[in-house]
């Protein structure tokens, strides 16, 4: 099990379109700590370096949120991503 399998759970059951939560809370939520590279904005950017396959964006993406930490480097802010009706983003 991955150590974030949990915030994906919690994120897939959210309703809001947009919430922050502290890195308390999400350590609350997947009962761990935090890695010190949490604390940097990279770590949770979901759009910057898309190649680079790291755990805790892919528990976002597929909870489905886009995450960002905040400014004040304590929280981080999910919003959700948009979702495709049938047939759109498709060509001619």
């Amino acid at each position: 099990m991955n150590d974030y399998d949990t915030l994906r759970d919690y994120l897939k059951k959210q309703k809001l379109p947009e919430f922050v939560l502290t890195f308390e809370q999400i350590e609350e939520i997947i009962d761990a700590a935090l890695p010190r590279a949490a604390h940097r904005a990279s770590w949770w950017e979901t759009q910057r370096s898309p190649q680079e396959k790291m755990p805790q964006r892919e528990a976002c993406l597929a909870g489905g949120y886009i995450a960002t930490r905040q400014a004040d480097g304590k929280s981080v802010r999910f919003k959700r991503m948009p979702t495709r009706r049938p047939g759109e983003g498709r060509g001619p």
